[in-house]
């Protein structure tokens, strides 16, 4: 069955709001250890439906490299905001995924009429905001960003696998999974990993 509740969920953004451009912001990346975060903002063409487009987690590699490609060609604008893990360390991750969607919200030359944020309660001025839990589940907008964020956050890992050999950052994307804490464990830290997170920070210990 073909799910429209995220195109209907923006039209009725629309509706009840009584706006024409709506812009929607997700992150990937914020749970990594290694690696940036990565921030989109994106603002559709107000008839465009794709019942593809959703969560960017739940799909599949390849669907999601073909629905970024569609995405940056139909989207009305689409910017990004990369923080490295330096920057991760420094901001936190929480307000290094606000400082992106602030920055990719403002750096968009057609200004939104209503901002769609995933999770995060922010305050622009002059800009009309809403924080929706799970936004990339609930809003075709948000969705989309959210696939511009992870397939350009990927991208990158894929380039970093071919710098740092032992790590398989092509495969686990600098995640805290069980072979990237190996990884940690038998090779030691990269300049791209987070020195703030924990598994991290026990390696860091265990070498001094």
């Amino acid at each position: 069955m073909i799910d429209y509740s995220r195109i209907l969920f923006d039209e009725n953004v629309r509706q009840n709001y009584d706006v024409e451009t709506i812009a929607g912001s997700d992150e990937a990346g914020r749970g990594a250890m290694a690696g940036p975060i990565v921030v989109a903002t994106v603002i559709l063409p107000k008839d465009y439906k794709n019942p593809l487009i959703r969560d960017s987690k739940k799909l599949a590699e390849n669907l999601r490299e073909s629905l970024y490609e569609e995405i940056t060609k139909v989207a009305i604008e689409w910017r990004i905001a990369i923080y490295d893990a330096k920057a991760v360390d420094k901001l936190n991750p929480k307000y290094a995924s606000i400082l992106g969607m602030i920055n990719s919200i403002q750096q968009l030359a057609v200004k939104p009429d209503i901002c769609l944020i995933d999770g995060e309660k922010i305050s622009i001025a002059s800009y009309q905001t809403i924080q929706l839990i799970k936004g990339d589940d609930l809003s075709q907008t948000i969705a989309a960003a959210s696939i511009i964020a992870k397939v350009t956050r990927d991208r990158i890992m894929r380039k970093y696998a071919k710098i740092y050999l032992q790590y398989n950052f092509d495969k686990h994307k600098g995640y805290c999974t069980k072979k990237h804490c190996e990884e940690l464990s038998k090779y030691g830290i990269t300049e791209i990993h987070r020195k703030s997170y924990k598994p991290v920070k026990n390696i860091m210990l265990t070498n001094k």
